[in-house]
């Protein structure tokens, strides 16, 4: 393999597999070439799991290719048959503002050197007769049957909507290479009975000669086996509304030692030397979580930018130490959102407000922690056990944040 690209790809474990590798290899050294991936706006938000197909465009967009981004307007009105069950219909208000939610984040992942386009564009005017004659003749059953995926539904039930899902995304990629020259889709593995349908459709359409390729990324395990990208509380949301930059942050930050190298193969654009260097650094002293806080920094500095990282590390490491009187409202807020917490509308003692915030089950206990010095408010420890706090020594007026011991928080919010 001479392609450069290529080569890189490989090392980082990003090929799964591919229809003409050797194709695709001269196709990419003789000129520039355009290629696309899709998504569904089945939400208002991408979530980190589909974000490594769209990675994987941005490297061929560094390296001179004409990536294109399609937001599926109408394939998402259909759906992505799913292993499980049928999925919701959504209304086409749901999916146009989805899709203006999605291109927002697409947009500012790519900048303005990449080809948007929604592919409702194409199929609004199209007539059931024209699609069943015009592309649905195009179609084996038999052969749609045996993909995986409809295969694995055969039996709970499929719906004839669903069914057609691969003839849709098949008109995509034919569509956008009779009208944008684009020769290359990529996608999860899982996509690739779709990615293999809408090839199949060129050659048809356009005549064997036609020069089209399909390359899909492997499903990113984790090395326990669970599942990628989903925490206790839900998936990982690029809407940094939905997961706050720093809740992205301590969501990679603590990758396991196993996974951290692969991961920052995947997902950060660092290079070969520099993830070497730093696999070489972490394996002497992975105490010092090098790994681990490179991919953080790195991924929530593409995804939200440098001031959204540089303040999720600043929350990250108050946390740690405990000093965090420098932090603003909005900082204790995000950084403090899942620790038990209460209001206060009055100025009111520290064991009284140990008690009733869950830091102690009684006032002789809460005593004793005072006593003890295991308690901090808002940074400084106090031992006096007739500390009171009070709302003009919040953070801002807002927050008191107390710690017991080294990591127990509890939040009190004056009113």
């Amino acid at each position: 393999m001479n392609n450069e690209l290529l080569k890189e790809l490989q090392w980082r474990g990003l090929i799964n597999d591919c229809t003409d590798i050797e194709g695709l290899e001269k196709a990419l050294d003789d000129k520039p070439l355009s290629l696309y991936c899709g998504v569904d706006p089945t939400g208002d938000s991408m979530h980190i799991g589909h974000l490594l197909p769209f990675l994987l465009l941005k490297r061929f967009q560094q390296r001179g290719h004409k990536p294109i981004v399609l937001v599926g307007g109408a394939t998402g009105m259909i759906g992505d048959p799913r292993q499980t069950e049928e999925r919701q219909l959504q209304t086409m208000e749901e999916v146009a503002h989805n899709v203006r939610c999605l291109t927002l984040q697409l947009e500012q992942l790519f900048g303005e050197a990449v080809t948007f386009v929604n592919n409702y564009e194409w199929t609004q005017g199209l007539s059931v007769l024209d699609f069943l004659r015009d592309f649905g003749k195009s179609f084996n059953v038999s052969q749609m049957i045996a993909k995986d995926l409809v295969k694995s539904r055969l039996e709970t039930g499929i719906s004839y909507t669903e069914f057609t899902y691969q003839i849709l995304q098949a008109m995509d990629f034919n569509h956008l290479y009779d009208n944008y020259d684009c020769q290359l889709q990529i996608g999860g593995s899982d996509q690739w009975g779709n990615i293999v349908s809408g090839l199949d459709l060129i050659r048809k359409k356009q005549g064997h000669e036609a020069k089209a390729f399909g390359l899909t990324l492997p499903l990113i395990t984790k090395s326990d086996g669970t599942k990628f990208g989903k925490t206790e509380s839900g998936a990982i949301w690029l809407d940094g509304k939905k997961t706050s930059p720093y809740e992205m942050y301590q969501f990679f930050i603590n990758t396991a030692d196993a996974d951290v190298i692969q991961f920052l193969k995947y997902f950060t654009f660092l290079s070969q030397t520099d993830i070497e260097n730093i696999e070489a650094q972490f394996t002497a002293a992975p105490h010092e979580r090098l790994a681990q806080k490179t991919l953080a920094y790195e991924i929530v500095k593409l995804i939200h930018g440098e001031a959204a990282v540089d303040q999720a590390i600043r929350i990250t490491d108050a946390l740690f130490s405990g000093e965090i009187a420098d932090l603003t409202r909005a900082e204790v807020e995000v950084g403090f959102k899942d620790v038990p917490g209460m209001t206060l509308a009055e100025d009111l003692t520290l064991i009284d407000v140990l008690v009733a915030v869950g830091a102690a089950r009684s006032k002789r206990e809460a005593r004793e922690f005072i006593t003890n010095q295991s308690i901090s408010v808002n940074g400084v420890k106090q031992n006096e056990l007739s500390f009171v706090v009070e709302k003009k020594m919040a953070i801002d007026e807002t927050f008191t944040v107390i710690r017991r011991g080294k990591k127990k928080y509890f939040l009190v919010k004056h009113t």
